[in-house]
């Protein structure tokens, strides 16, 4: 008895291991970190990397690796056994660091400035009503997408008038509307 209810209890926990562990999609960011390489390589690997709408991530020397869907420690083999098997490296090991970055901020003149819970189909148009959509004192015409650092400005009159120019949002993106000055 005292066997049977250690094995049920080991299943237990190696399924709820499996399960803490999400697939990952197309948005989210991991970060990989690589040894076993010679040292000056270990730069050209180390660091973030944010799976596209395919699902891919471009990882130096194997190009395109299918991510998504899958769990990190699935993708740490792959990326493993790949730069073997094309003779890159003959022992590297990778680790898989999953972020838990998943939210837009839209700050500024909205209703409801707040953190937006990112999903793959965001756009700004969404985002923005996720917050509520403008207070009366907004410029419509200069809002700001923060992304790693840079700043673009979108207009949306011309958003609306072409979804087209809707642009994609991506997780730890920042929304900032700015106050009209009229």
């Amino acid at each position: 008895m005292k066997i049977f209810s250690f094995s049920v209890l080991l299943i237990l926990l190696t399924a709820c291991g499996a399960w803490a562990q999400a697939p990952l999609r197309a948005g989210d960011t991991i970060e990989i970190r690589i040894s076993g390489v010679p040292a000056e390589e270990t730069a050209t690997y180390n660091g973030a990397y944010t799976i596209d709408d395919q699902g891919m991530i471009n990882v130096p020397y194997i190009n395109q690796v299918k991510v998504s869907g899958f769990l990190p420690n699935q993708i740490q083999e792959t990326i493993q056994n790949r730069l073997i098997e094309e003779k890159i490296f003959t022992h590297p090991t990778i680790t898989i660091l999953q972020s838990t970055i998943r939210f837009v901020d839209v700050a500024g003149e909205v209703k409801s400035p707040q953190r937006v819970s990112f999903t793959a189909d965001m756009t700004l148009l969404s985002a923005l009503n996720a917050a509520g959509w403008f207070t009366d004192f907004a410029d419509q015409k200069h809002i700001r997408l923060v992304r790693e650092n840079k700043t673009t400005l979108y207009n949306m009159k011309a958003i609306r008038d072409n979804p087209a120019l809707d642009p994609k949002i991506l997780p730890g993106d920042k929304i900032v509307v700015p106050q009209s000055w009229w």
